[in-house]
């Protein structure tokens, strides 16, 4: 594993001054060129995926929208509407609560790797993350970054504690530290440290080597429910 890219979780120091510190003109104003240009070049890249995947959708569930729109939560605990393609059936939400007990990821998250709500075509879309393309939409409008920490949802921020409120401090992302080492084969408490620790070491580089390492690991389809 690259150097740059490590998966060891050491207890991280509060945030709050560093980023003040850290979040340096030039960086800020590089990485939102990268933004724009890579998620306009992203959507023009996908689009024959974009119909592709609006098709097998309409099949498997006509009455069912190709495209689901979520709120989650991004910098400074600004709420804004995430978009991916739908991956379960209609009403997953509602179901969301007699699903909790078998939630396999501690803290404020819910996943389990065999989730009844997901239809056929999002179990693939899913494991090879095409279901995050349309992200690239909310990149283009500045809710969210190509690299960043995940957006949560706003449930989840309310279990928050002050110390794990620290991944609010900069813009979400599409992609960042945590899928790149981990993905979902670490708990919650993981995740946060590892969104800390690329929030105190940002920098173009590290943007453009994530970008890379996220290729890859959708080519590899490892960890992904």
């Amino acid at each position: 594993m690259d150097a740059e890219i490590q998966t060891t979780y050491p207890k991280a120091l509060p945030l709050e001054q560093e980023i003040v510190n850290q979040s340096r003109t030039g960086y800020l104003i590089a990485k939102r060129v990268m933004d724009i240009g890579g998620a306009a070049f992203g959507l023009v890249l996908f689009l024959p995926i974009f119909l592709i995947v609006a098709v097998l959708n309409k099949l498997e569930d006509p009455r069912g929208p190709v495209f689901y729109k979520q709120t989650r939560v991004g910098k400074n605990g600004k709420e804004f509407r995430m978009y991916k393609f739908r991956s379960m059936v209609c009403d997953a939400d509602q179901q969301l609560e007699s699903l909790m007990h078998l939630n396999e990821v501690d803290g404020a998250m819910f996943k389990i790797k065999d989730d009844p709500r997901i239809t056929k075509v999002g179990k693939f879309i899913r494991k090879t993350s095409i279901d995050e393309l349309p992200q690239f939409w909310n990149v283009l409008r500045g809710d969210m970054s190509l690299v960043g920490p995940r957006p949560p949802l706003p449930g989840e921020v309310e279990e928050y504690t002050k110390f794990e409120k620290q991944r609010l401090l900069v813009t979400p992302g599409c992609t960042g530290l945590w899928q790149v080492s981990a993905r979902n084969s670490v708990g919650f408490s993981e995740m946060v440290e590892l969104d800390l620790k690329y929030i105190r070491e940002q920098s173009i580089g590290k943007d453009v080597l994530i970008i890379f390492r996220t290729a890859y690991v959708m080519i590899k389809s490892k960890d992904a429910f």
